[in-house]
């Protein structure tokens, strides 16, 4: 076998133009090994590496808050973000894009790091202070905006997996960003859904659903000055929620002052409701934002997805595309609104 299609590759796929990351950058896993790197760290919390006083079981930290000052990678901070130590993909280098034939491919280039929310080891976004959540958001901003002065970088994912199931492979409460050089074929059709609606109505469509479900008023989960929080009309998964900024902004990395305060609020609430309504599920939640250097889009909002993973994916939705979803989104957000929340 080629030792070139052994190394971390970016790989195009030629019939629907989808890329995939092919590989690590620090070897190929096998089965017995990624076992054994999860069951290592789960449920216990002893050799987290992650948690204060073992900073240096951590690739150098990039940034930090630390209200009191202090060296870095040592204890004192309150949000901590290093490069994950088993990357996707790797910062140094060139893309080099290339084919073997009909299959194009590049070198493994991009960025992934790793936002660690907490020194608690047992404190979750939903149990968190307004606070602390908003020192998170800021940590997101930072290195957002300072990834986007990489030209090689065309899109920046923010995410979380929450759960085993979710595909949290480390249980201390921490979330993620990659960088990539391509903008991934899932954000291009969203991208593309939302430009033809404006093109045809001259609005965009994520202002004129929040218009609907401010009307319609049965989907809202939470909102407050700055954000809405609803179970959409298309829920794929039950109670699915999507937070959406009512201010008309293509790019998450602008958001500034009230609005950080309000969206920690939310996600908080929303996290919680979700937490008391289906005790404590699996979850994750990815940060919907404008590719790099479209930040002035009038077609596109930047939002939030959050999708419990309460029901599997399976043969059906993977063969058609479409989804079985087994709680209306109505009826869900009548769950998630009867929790008590203060």
């Amino acid at each position: 076998m080629s030792d070139e299609l052994l190394k971390p590759l970016l790989r195009r796929d030629p019939i629907v133009g989808r890329w995939v990351i092919s590989g690590r950058v620090d070897k190929n896993w096998t089965p017995e090994e990624l076992k054994k790197f999860v069951e290592k760290h789960e449920k216990t919390g002893k050799n987290c590496p992650f948690c204060p006083g073992n900073e240096k079981m951590t690739p150098p930290e990039i940034m930090a808050d630390r209200p009191q000052g202090g060296h870095p990678d040592t204890p004192g901070w309150r949000v901590r973000v290093v490069p994950n130590k088993y990357p996707a993909l790797k910062i140094e280098g060139d893309l080099d894009k290339r084919g073997i034939g009909l299959y194009d491919m590049s070198n493994g280039i991009g960025a992934h790091e790793v936002i660690i929310e907490t020194p608690d080891h047992f404190s979750e976004f939903a149990d968190m202070s307004v606070d602390q959540i908003q020192k998170v958001i800021v940590a997101y901003k930072t290195r957002c905006l300072d990834l986007k002065k990489d030209p090689r970088f065309k899109y920046l994912l923010i995410f979380k997996n929450y759960g085993k199931v979710a595909g949290a492979s480390l249980e201390h409460p921490h979330s993620q960003l990659i960088a990539l050089p391509i903008v991934p074929k899932r954000v291009r059709e969203e991208l593309k859904g939302a430009h033809r609606y404006f093109d045809y109505r001259d609005r965009c469509i994520f202002c004129d659903i929040i218009q609907q479900e401010l009307y319609d008023r049965i989907r809202i989960v939470a909102d407050n000055a700055n954000f809405l929080a609803i179970a959409p009309f298309v829920s794929r998964f039950p109670f699915e929620i999507w937070i959406l900024p009512y201010n008309h902004s293509s790019d998450f990395s602008e958001i500034e002052g009230d609005e950080i305060a309000d969206l920690a609020q939310i996600l908080k609430e929303s996290l919680y409701r979700l937490k008391m309504a289906l005790d404590d599920p699996p979850y994750n939640f990815i940060i919907h934002s404008a590719p790099v250097g479209d930040s002035n889009s009038e077609y596109y909002h930047w939002h939030i997805e959050i999708m419990p993973k309460i029901i599997k994916v399976a043969g059906f939705e993977w063969g058609s595309g479409f989804y079985i979803n087994p709680t209306p989104p109505e009826l869900a957000t009548e769950y998630l609104k009867a929790v008590e929340y203060k």
